[in-house]
């Protein structure tokens, strides 16, 4: 493994975007719990990038070759910086004609205080959002993810409800003893958003 951070990695033809190590959860199956990154990246920050540094490193990975899309995902959540990811966004827009998907635990407007934030995201040219909702209830919710917003699982439903009349939205849910997949993908269902299921790979 590269033992320097990575602001910018890539996994098969999608280009990740890991700007921030903070999130808001703490979820017990996080992968940064047991690893220092992925494949052959160092995804374990020293220190938040600036956002010309983001678009920097950004820039000279784009032009290596035809990218499906650009992904907000790291060791952290994305909306942590909503501001950091509105501007990037812009200039990617403003630079290449790709897709933006932003990989989130649907805590941006407990993040975000006032702000309306999936419309701020949509002016900014981000095409989807993947929101791991990793459960079925706030109960399963709460046990796994550990969230720091008391009411967090309401929260990411109101998230949805707003992104999906705005963007491409999915949700997503790690198979888990705790989950009721079934349960969570017929919610996905009523919401009228797709459902995607992420293996859980045990580090032991």
């Amino acid at each position: 493994m590269n033992f320097t951070p990575s602001i910018v990695y890539w996994l098969e033809d999608s280009v990740y975007l890991n700007i921030t190590n903070k999130c808001s959860n703490n979820c017990y199956f996080c992968v940064r719990n047991f690893k220092y990154g992925l494949e052959n990246f160092n995804l374990t920050l020293k220190e938040e990038p600036q956002v010309s540094q983001v678009i920097k490193e950004l820039s000279q990975v784009l032009n290596r070759r035809s990218w499906k899309e650009v992904v907000f995902c790291g060791f952290g959540e994305p909306l942590e910086r909503l501001n950091c990811v509105i501007d990037v966004s812009k200039w990617i827009k403003k630079n290449h004609p790709i897709p933006i998907r932003i990989n989130t635990n649907g805590h941006g407007y407990l993040l975000n205080k006032g702000r309306n934030v999936i419309e701020e995201l949509k002016s900014a040219g981000v095409d989807k959002v993947s929101v791991s909702l990793n459960a079925h209830n706030k109960e399963a919710y709460d046990k796994v993810c550990h969230p720091r917003f008391k009411d967090a699982f309401h929260n990411i439903l109101d998230f949805i409800e707003k992104a999906k009349n705005k963007m491409n939205t999915e949700i997503t849910a790690v198979s888990l003893p705790e989950v009721n997949l079934e349960k969570a993908k017929e919610m996905a269902m009523k919401m009228d958003t797709s459902f995607r299921v992420r293996e859980y790979y045990s580090p032991f």
